[in-house]
């Protein structure tokens, strides 16, 4: 059965609770800049990492960082009235005028390999710096003993983490990453926008040690790709398997558990074909609530692991709570 701890971070506090997006890409096909409303307070005890089971795979969900932003409709429901965009907010418990960020990497220890997918928004990261070496330790990992990094996308707030003073921070590790998304990004012009300039910065220097992979290619035993096009031309998710038991690394299929889950047709500023991203949530938010089937969501509320029931013309998230202590 999974089990779940929450492990306190080694560090004793959260310096800098925040770390938003940092990068606005210039040609319009996506703006990844949050609007922050206020530098949250860290929380009295924070925690920066939590343990999970599946099968013989233990998986930990890291907090990179989290932000409150403001004008939530700017990025969510862009295609809704505020009318409607208010009132499922109302009904959610949700104010619709904030809203809070959470940006959470995860590391698989298969008994195998160190599996890290994706890393945090890094250097770049404001209003402070990614949490990725506070949540590591929290865990109970070094960057070094990392042996394999795999990127879902290429966003920001994903590839941010690369590297450090210009040098790989994972120094070990081999890279794993989706050829179409690779290709897309690395074809670009450096020039032309801020993430193909980080791509170009964090990405490119390290193609020799990477891996390319596409849908149901394996990056461990046990872990499959998966493709979820849409939010970026080469979104990726990857299938975790062990003695009979799954979970889904989402990535950010959804990324947020209402404005985007819930409301599958809800267009994301984010997503960089909005038809395709929709479609591709419907499809795999579908199959997770048909297979009962958790995942962690890149976005989604910290520990990020959770369950999606069908409802109505849409999905409900639902937490994990004890079911994972069982």
């Amino acid at each position: 059965m999974h089990d779940v701890k929450i492990k306190v971070s080694r560090r004793t506090a959260l310096v800098g609770a925040g770390a938003a997006v940092a990068s606005t890409i210039t040609s319009g096909l996506v703006s990844s800049t949050f609007v922050q409303a206020s530098e949250p307070s860290p929380a009295p005890n924070p925690s920066l990492a939590a343990e999970h089971a599946v099968g013989e795979f233990k998986v930990f969900t890291l907090l990179d960082g989290a932000v409150n932003a403001s004008d939530p409709q700017s990025t969510f429901g862009m295609n809704q009235e505020p009318e409607v965009f208010a009132e499922v907010s109302r009904e959610n418990f949700i104010p619709h005028e904030t809203f809070r960020a959470f940006f959470t990497p995860t590391v698989v220890d298969t008994g195998q390999e160190i599996v890290l997918f994706d890393t945090g928004v890094g250097e770049g990261g404001r209003p402070a710096r990614g949490n990725m070496r506070a949540a590591l330790a929290g865990a109970g990992f070094t960057p070094e003993q990392i042996d394999v990094v795999v990127l879902t996308h290429m966003h920001p707030d994903h590839i941010g983490g690369l590297m450090e003073g210009g040098a790989p921070a994972f120094p070990n590790a081999r890279y794993v990453t989706g050829q179409t998304e690779y290709d897309f990004w690395a074809g670009m012009d450096p020039e032309s926008n801020g993430v193909a300039k980080l791509v170009a910065d964090n990405v490119t220097p390290l193609a020799d040690r990477m891996t390319f992979v596409g849908e149901g290619d394996s990056v461990v035993s046990g872990i499959t790709a998966m493709s979820a096009f849409g939010h970026t031309p080469g979104h990726m998710l990857f299938m975790l398997e062990s003695s009979g038991q799954s979970l889904l690394l989402a990535a950010d299929t959804a990324n947020h558990y209402v404005w985007s889950l819930a409301y599958p047709d809800w267009e994301v500023r984010f997503d960089m074909d909005k038809t395709a991203a929709a479609e591709t949530r419907r499809r795999i938010f579908g199959m997770l609530a048909a297979d009962r089937v958790p995942f962690v969501g890149y976005h989604m509320p910290f520990p990020a692991v959770g369950y999606v029931e069908a409802r109505d013309n849409g999905f409900r998230y639902v937490p994990a709570s004890y079911q994972l202590q069982l």
